[in-house]
């Protein structure tokens, strides 16, 4: 916009000067040519002006002058080469009248339709008051001609001048913004798990910016330490205590003895689950683990194999390059409980397989078996802490809330559906972290 501006500016004044100067030269050719005419003793006008223009010398060329009598005792004509025995037409003297200076000027047209403009004087030739008007005629046609070129020039070149600059600002804004393109991927590799912070080399305008964050991203570390030290010691506290209760609930034996000791193993199976889900609510606001995927569900697929002898299990990989954002033992957990379930209630196969949704950010594992399955109504209920559907399978009821838990902790979705093996199919989708 602004070369918009300056370029009609530069265009208005350049047409304003060429003007000016235009008529300036009609005005100095008009002096010349009256100062190169006189009167003849008969009373004729007489002269061979020479006004240094080869184009009063050329035919049509829109350069003319002219000289005709006004007054009574003045006779003849005189006019320049270039006009021949064509005439100019005269405006009215009403219509363009003369100024104090008896000069006035006005706008005419060629012979051949160019734009003239015309100066015009009356001038008193000797003492008889022989009074002669003096025309000279500039071709305006080629003032507007250069008027447009420059103009043409000008817009070239400035839009030259403004492509270059774009460019240049282009090149620089980026290059200038490149610290911080390094900065944004630096955080998406924090965020990712390729990295622990962010890198120091950076110009000293953003250093210090990295360097709070660096001290931020340390800080967050030191809490999650904190936290992971704090669940640590209250696990190891109630540790003792609990197995002292089993192993007194096991002394006592009976009824008795049974039920203190499934109800410290359910405790201590909460305790475990709760101080899980800290672990992992403190993980997800820090720093993200990467854990390959397939290297997890192989081994729990040979450990399958090797509990259930008895069942075929299969494991299908369509996605080998799976990245979980989150620690391998979470991971080992959810998928350990759910093909322990599978073992448990399966007739002859499992399946496991893995693969990449359609969305392309996440990834999905599922496991199915050939058991009995599960009624529609009664797979949410599956998933309740406590709640055990079959009595006579020994468990705590708190696998698969484990599961779901773990899964929403980390931004995942877990569903129970029914299975084309006939028993029951266990699906769990996680967001993808790309490498």
């Amino acid at each position: 916009m602004a070369l918009v501006v300056v370029a009609t500016l530069i265009g208005s004044i350049y047409k304003q000067a060429s003007e000016r100067n235009f008529e300036r030269l009609l005005w100095a050719h008009l002096y010349n040519l009256v100062g190169s005419v006189s009167v003849s003793d008969n009373g004729d006008l007489q002269g061979r002006p020479e006004l240094g223009e080869i184009r009063y010398s050329s035919p049509t060329s829109g350069w003319y002058w002219e000289v005709d009598s006004v007054s009574a005792n003045l006779h003849g004509t005189l006019h320049s080469l270039s006009l021949g025995n064509r005439k100019i037409g005269k405006e009215s003297l009403v219509t363009f009248p003369f100024d104090s200076s008896f000069k006035r000027t006005y706008p005419a047209h060629g012979p051949n339709g160019e734009e003239l403009f015309v100066a015009e004087t009356e001038v008193v030739l000797d003492s008889e008051n022989r009074i002669a008007r003096f025309r000279v005629m500039g071709n305006l046609s080629e003032v507007k001609q250069e008027n447009r070129d420059f103009n043409a020039r000008l817009y070239s070149y400035l839009g030259i001048f403004g492509i270059g600059s774009i460019l240049i600002n282009a090149a620089v804004i980026l290059f200038g913004l490149r610290p911080l393109d390094r900065v944004r991927r630096s955080l998406a590799d924090i965020r990712e798990g390729r990295a622990p912070r962010l890198t120091s080399d950076l110009p000293i305008e953003i250093a210090p910016l990295a360097q709070e964050m660096n001290a931020l991203i340390e800080n967050n570390v030191r809490i999650m330490e904190r936290s992971r030290t704090q669940v640590g010691n209250l696990a190891h506290s109630l540790k003792t205590p609990l197995t002292v209760l089993m192993n007194e609930g096991r002394a006592l034996g009976g009824e008795q003895g049974r039920i203190v000791t499934e109800q410290c193993e359910a405790m201590q199976l909460q305790i475990q689950h709760y101080l899980q889900r800290a672990r992992i609510a403190a993980q997800r606001d820090s720093v993200v683990f990467r854990t390959p995927v397939t290297p997890v569900l192989e081994r729990i697929d040979r450990v399958t194999k090797k509990l259930n002898p008895q069942l075929e299990v299969r494991f299908i990989n369509k996605f080998a390059d799976a990245i979980f954002a989150g620690e391998k033992e979470d991971l080992e957990e959810v998928i350990g409980n759910l093909m322990e379930n599978a073992g448990k209630w399966g007739h002859s196969q499992i399946l496991m397989s893995l693969q990449k949704t359609a969305n392309d950010t996440e990834f999905m594992i599922t496991i199915e078996d050939d058991g009995p399955g599960l009624a529609a109504d009664k797979m949410a209920e599956a998933m309740q802490r406590g709640r055990r559907i079959d009595e006579t399978k020994p468990g705590t009821g708190l696998g698969l809330a484990i599961v779901q838990d773990t899964v929403k902790e980390y931004g995942g979705q877990f569903v129970l559906k029914s299975s084309q093996l006939g028993g029951l199919r266990a699906q769990i989708t996680l967001p993808l972290v790309k490498k």
